[in-house]
């Protein structure tokens, strides 16, 4: 228990002693609170301050102290608005889980993206859950060509829409993607006019990063064939990093995140020469 206040208060008689009252608060709940706090952001990615104050049931000036705690452990970093989770490491969740996170920001990325394909062009589309839903924009493109890895992009085109091309290699199960040295005897002989590309980590000194090697392997030959790079992430990928490294940041030619992505690393990401699109 800490004091934070006194308060003297008179009543209307004028020899009457002044009321003290005690103001209180209790911080032996402090600790488990800002676990649960950590907890939240680190599933989510990033946090408004006022979803936080709305699940923890306290005040705006608590969550603005816990996560000032919680910032100077290294636990997260404060955004305008909310905070971003800095637990590095990442786990990857079954594709259907990780599909229902962010839809509405994923949504919005994917529809910006669908701007971005003109007519005629050869596109990738990687196992991504963000590119996954621009796949679902493609039904009435007949006019494309679409390389994919994605048995799940695949099964969305396969009533209508764009050509279609698998790129065969190793089933990953977790991803539901074909991923690993031998999707080179296809993506050996493309080239691509743009390549919308998903990812786990978005780091500015550690590049893109995502759990699995032969996943990791996929996604940087593609880089090399094709023309244009356009990266969806939303922003729960910032300053994220995980096991296997794809590329720096400079294969990147286009970003297009959310409205909760960092400022700083949007800045970040324009020196380094990328277009920052937020949808």
């Amino acid at each position: 228990m800490r004091f934070l206040d006194c308060v003297s208060f008179k009543n209307d008689q004028k020899r009457s002693k002044p009321i003290i009252v005690i103001l209180e608060v209790r911080t032996d709940l402090a600790p488990e609170r800002r676990e649960r706090m950590r907890n939240l952001i680190r599933k989510a990615g990033v946090a408004r301050v006022e979803d936080l104050k709305s699940d923890l049931q306290v005040s705006v000036a608590t969550v603005r102290r816990d996560l000032e705690a919680l910032e100077e452990d290294g636990r997260i970093r404060r955004v305008h608005g909310g905070a971003v989770s800095m637990e590095s490491r990442l786990e990857e969740a079954v594709f259907d889980d990780k599909a229902n996170l962010a839809l509405k920001e994923k949504r919005l990325i994917a529809e910006e993206a669908f701007k971005l394909i003109g007519t005629g062009d050869s596109i990738y589309l990687d196992g991504g859950s963000t590119v996954l839903e621009m796949t679902r924009l493609l039904s009435g493109r007949t006019d494309l060509t679409v390389v994919t890895n994605s048995l799940r992009a695949a099964a969305e085109l396969s009533e209508s829409g764009p050509r279609v091309i698998l790129t065969g290699g190793e089933l990953r199960r977790l991803s539901q993607t074909m991923v690993g040295p031998l999707t080179r005897a296809i993506l050996g002989q493309v080239r691509l006019d743009k390549a919308f590309m998903g990812t786990m980590g978005l780091s500015i000194d550690d590049g893109l990063t995502t759990t699995d090697p032969n996943e990791a392997f996929t996604k940087s030959l593609v880089q090399e064939h094709a023309r244009q790079v356009i990266l969806l992430a939303d922003a729960r990928k910032a300053g994220k990093v995980s096991f296997a490294r794809v590329s720096d940041l400079k294969s990147v030619d286009i970003l297009i995140s959310d409205q909760n992505f960092p400022a700083k690393t949007a800045r970040a990401l324009r020196k380094l020469g990328l277009k920052v699109h937020l949808a």
